[in-house]
């Protein structure tokens, strides 16, 4: 299955609807207001200076949030459609960024460039079949003493919407339409399933130290169904009266 043409064009068909949703209300960031959530400011700090290379970026606006606090970024997507649009914002704020359009596995092997910062969030691992090759990716990408940081979904989440929580080499092949739009118009998508545990080893097989791993009980996205906002942009799920884990960050260290 060439997974890698069938996702590129659903994101790309995404990408159009996306970039004019309320959603990720891009005329709020023009405004100069940030699109990092509360997770990702808290724990990736100290980015002035730095090289930062966002994995997975979508239309750049976490990447270009990251250089306003004195990142030198590069985004990278394997959607050209966003990485178009990724463009045109960082010319329109006129922000020094690079946006190239690559699969994460097929980067690394073009890359000239080691990085002080590696960053990806939210939504981009299940894209990828292998996780031994991402997390090599990381690495191959990084300083010696460089820093990785990730935040994403929960694969709990997964199971209540009916997916495996461990991964198994087949995908699961959906058709679906776009988290931000009822009415956006169905792409065929491809995914694989990864647990918390499979992310940890992955990493730590690729030369990266684990710091800190964190779960939260909520969602900074209204992006499943059935989410409970106990507090702004907080949104919650609940089994049984208790909130279950929505999110995880890892942060580590290249050895």
């Amino acid at each position: 299955m060439d997974y890698i043409n069938i996702n590129k064009h659903a994101w790309n068909e995404r990408a159009k609807v996306h970039f004019d949703s309320s959603f990720y209300d891009v005329p709020s960031f023009l405004a100069g207001n940030s699109s990092l959530t509360e997770i990702e400011s808290a724990e990736l700090t100290e980015v002035d200076g730095k090289s930062l290379l966002h994995l997975q970026c979508h239309f750049g606006l976490d990447t270009l949030s990251l250089a306003r606090l004195g990142a030198k970024v590069t985004g990278v997507d394997l959607s050209d459609a966003a990485i178009n649009k990724a463009c045109e914002l960082a010319n329109q704020c006129r922000i020094d960024a690079e946006f190239v359009c690559a699969d994460v596995y097929s980067y690394s092997a073009s890359s000239q460039h080691s990085f002080d910062i590696v960053f990806t969030s939210f939504g981009a691992i299940c894209w990828l079949p292998s996780l031994t090759q991402w997390a090599q990716v990381i690495s191959d990408n990084l300083k010696s003493g460089g820093t990785f940081y990730m935040a994403e979904f929960h694969p709990v989440q997964d199971v209540l919407d009916g997916y495996p929580y461990f991964h198994k080499p087949e995908p699961d092949v959906v058709v679906e339409g776009s988290y931000t739009e009822a009415d956006a118009d169905e792409q065929t998508m491809v995914t694989w399933a990864h647990s918390l545990s499979e992310v940890i080893n992955a990493l730590i097989q690729a030369g990266i130290r684990i710091d800190a791993v964190n779960e939260f009980p909520f969602s900074p996205y209204n992006c499943f169904e059935n989410l409970i906002e106990k507090q702004p942009n907080q949104f919650h799920s609940i089994v049984k009266g208790q909130s279950i884990p929505l999110v995880f960050s890892i942060k580590g260290t290249k050895s």
